[in-house]
């Protein structure tokens, strides 16, 4: 009996794994791959537990509901009308979907020659890009985001913003397309750099994928 039981739930499970809508990405790197910037203890606690959770309880929080339907970008769009499960984990997901693309263990990657013009011509450089966007991460109060994005009228801006909100959803202050994102919740940093937040936002630039933030960023103004 007791082993009807674990194979009926384990069926259970599988059944909710292949109907459910939103589903995590494979890390396309091993969790030790970012070591020296991002240690492997903090990937793994944050890739299995952090965002498989918000993936998990989003869809619960869809489930019976016309949501089930819709795209995570449909959703983020009007999240003013979603209830806070819908708004934290469809951000939570969507949000770690995309920071998992943006790193790499690939050294000295570079934006490609067209994000590069836009970030000069925005920002005056490459390093002015990353200072700007580091404050936006250290003055982030409380747990959140920063973001580089595409606005709606082709030109890159830097924001943040809290908990598991992002630039896609109604409520941003400033909206647009991410192409870069920065975690700065403790539980992306807090294992192997406690309080200073700082000095995780100095290591993140090391392990940077611009080549794939130079693909978000051509794709969003096209």
């Amino acid at each position: 009996m007791k082993v009807l039981k674990i194979a009926a739930a384990s069926f259970f499970m599988a059944a909710q794994l292949v109907t459910a809508q939103f589903k995590q990405t494979a890390l396309p790197y091993a969790y030790n791959a970012l070591e020296g910037s991002i240690d492997a203890q903090t990937m793994e606690i944050h890739y299995t537990k952090h965002a498989a959770g918000y993936a998990s309880n989003l869809n619960k929080a869809v489930a019976g509901t016309p949501l089930e339907k819709e795209s995570l970008e449909k959703i983020l769009s009007h999240i003013s009308k979603e209830s806070p499960a819908v708004r934290n984990n469809a951000g939570g997901h969507y949000n770690h979907e995309l920071f998992w693309t943006i790193l790499t263990p690939e050294k000295n990657t570079m934006p490609s020659a067209k994000l590069a013009k836009a970030i000069n011509d925005h920002f005056g450089s490459l390093d002015a890009l990353k200072e700007k966007l580091s404050k936006a991460g250290a003055d982030r109060f409380g747990s959140g985001w920063a973001w580089l994005v595409v606005t709606a009228d082709k030109k890159l801006a830097v924001t943040s913003s809290p908990n598991q909100d992002n630039p896609l959803m109604d409520v941003s202050e400033i909206k647009g397309t991410p192409v870069l994102g920065i975690d700065v919740w403790e539980h992306a940093y807090y294992l192997k750099y406690q309080n200073k937040r700082a000095d995780y936002l100095n290591a993140f630039w090391n392990v940077v994928n611009w080549k794939e933030v130079s693909r978000r960023y051509e794709q969003a103004v096209k």
